[in-house]
């Protein structure tokens, strides 16, 4: 197999990323509890393989840190509370804390009702939402996490202006054999976050990622970070881009006016805050089946889609997950790859924020690993 992009890059073990994650976030203010979730999340979405909310997001929150968008002593509290649902108010600051603590209460309200629902009104940035449906599933409940974005990104069919963000979806079931079936995925054709990775590695995008100002497609992943114009799930209306801007505009309605969030597009100019929404939701497989049933069933479908005869017999049929689980396993035994200039920024931003940088080895001596 030839070498990729990423085989040049340093890796960095889960027991060293972790802490370097933590220590920044306590660094900008963090409650130690909130630095300590936010850095799960980040490291997660590392292991699992999804380079774009990991540590490649550090950046990115520093700057909304800095800019006072984005609070570091957030007061994370329960605001509404009835039956099967709640609402809680994430204070200002990133999502990771207000949304584990939402998936918390959904399980629990599962548990209790056979349904729990959590909305999140007046956060941020959350990471990869499948980490926060995987959680429900793991412990034995069907998950289903989606989120707003602060900033549009994803283009309405037929137009040229953007008025979503890329609102993930992310859908999460416990088996029994096998682990969890995981989905987690973009209302957009593709994350942003691909765009960055294209732009740091000075690659050209494939068309239909992203439009130009005219509506064209965009394949410099510079100029799209700039433009920002994102094409639904689909890409262009006969290619099925109107079921994405349905999804996304689904995923807006869950997250942001069931949650009491705003919407991007209507945000007033200068808020002090982003205010981003998510919804969390939790049901309990034994409300609706004899326990261990349902598990067993997701079990046989789960064998059966990869027992599907492959088109080509050097990819075999996988499930959503699979690949992700893979990933999990192969970067906790051999690190998380990170480019040399995502570490030398990460570096800048801990020096600068008085966090000890403890990946400077890592850094400078880490020899490329070979394949």
């Amino acid at each position: 197999m030839l070498p990729t992009m990423a085989d040049t890059h340093p890796r960095i073990t889960e027991a060293r990323l972790h802490p370097q994650l933590e220590a920044i976030f306590r660094a900008w203010g963090f409650p130690a509890d909130q630095a300590a979730v936010s850095a799960d999340v980040l490291t997660a979405a590392d292991l699992f393989g999804i380079d774009s909310h990991g540590i490649t997001l550090i950046p990115l929150y520093d700057e909304l840190v800095r800019s006072g968008t984005v609070a570091t002593a957030p007061d994370i509290c329960i605001v509404r509370d009835f039956g099967a649902t709640a609402v809680i108010d994430g204070g200002g600051g990133f999502g990771q804390a207000p949304s584990l603590q939402a998936v918390d209460l959904a399980i629990d309200k599962a548990r209790a009702f056979g349904i729990g629902a959590v909305a999140v009104r007046n956060s941020n940035h959350f990471g990869a939402a499948g980490i926060y449906a995987l959680r429900a599933a793991e412990r034995g409940f069907v998950g289903l996490a989606t989120t707003a974005v602060f900033q549009a990104s994803i283009v309405p069919t037929h137009g040229r202006e953007a008025r979503f963000g890329t609102n993930p979806i992310a859908f999460a079931a416990p088996a029994g054999r096998n682990p969890p079936f995981l989905l987690d995925m973009a209302t957009s054709t593709v994350a942003l976050g691909k765009f960055k990775l294209y732009a740091r590695d000075d690659k050209t995008m494939p068309p239909g990622w992203a439009l130009d100002q005219t509506g064209r497609p965009q394949t410099d992943p510079n100029q799209a970070l700039v433009d920002r114009l994102m094409t639904p799930l689909g890409g262009v209306r006969e290619s099925g881009g109107h079921k994405g801007y349905g999804l996304a505009t689904m995923v807006e309605i869950l997250s942001t006016i069931l949650a009491g969030s705003s919407y991007a597009p209507l945000r007033a100019a200068g808020a002090e805050r982003n205010d981003v929404g998510h919804f969390h939701l939790a049901l309990h497989p034994e409300a609706f089946r004899d326990k261990g049933v349902f598990e067993s069933d997701l079990d046989a479908l789960l064998e059966a889609l990869r027992a599907t005869p492959p088109a080509d017999p050097a990819q075999p049929v996988m499930v959503a997950g699979d690949p992700e689980y893979a990933a999990r396993e192969r970067r906790r035994r051999d690190g998380v790859p990170v480019p040399r200039s995502l570490l030398a920024q990460v570096q800048g931003i801990a020096e600068r924020i008085g966090a000890e940088f403890s990946l400077a080895e890592t850094a400078g001596s880490e020899p490329p690993v070979s394949r």
